[in-house]
């Protein structure tokens, strides 16, 4: 008898995720909406940053910390698409690589996640600009899991 692997249906659709954010983040819309979330899986996500002058440095190029947060909300969402409604995970480590200059234009992550445990979640995104084919910044990150109950 084949072995059936670990159920990857999203525990959250897109709807459910935006409802969710809306209610426990409300500060993500402040200002007009910034972050698109475009797709959700189980443990993958891809959002969009929609750059506005307040995202960009000096010389023209999106800002560090605005791929930061980008790239940081983009890992939350896809890991509530693996483990639901669970508004006190949180970050516990994240390292960037910026890799080139983003032109001014909109970042899009791409998140996919490497392992997801009970109480860790390791995971990953990769973040474009518009639609640039090579990437300007790759990300790892690892979010603390509560306990459940």
């Amino acid at each position: 008898m084949p072995r059936s692997g670990p159920d990857r249906t999203p525990r959250l659709t897109l709807d459910e995720t935006k409802a969710f954010l809306a209610v426990e983040f409300p500060q993500m819309a402040h200002g007009g909406p910034t972050y698109v979330i475009e797709e959700v899986g189980y443990g993958t996500a891809r959002l969009r940053l929609l750059v506005r002058d307040e995202h960009l440095r000096p010389g023209g190029t999106v800002s560090g910390p605005a791929m930061m947060a980008l790239a940081d909300i983009a890992l939350y969402v896809a890991l509530l698409g693996a483990i639901g409604p669970v508004p006190l995970a949180v970050t516990t480590n994240f390292s960037i690589n910026f890799l080139r200059r983003p032109e001014p234009r909109d970042v899009v992550a791409i998140v996919r996640y490497l392992k997801i445990g009970r109480s860790l979640a390791v995971g990953e995104a990769e973040l474009r600009t518009g639609g640039g084919e090579e990437p300007v910044a790759h990300v790892v990150a690892t979010y603390s899991i509560p306990p459940k109950g």
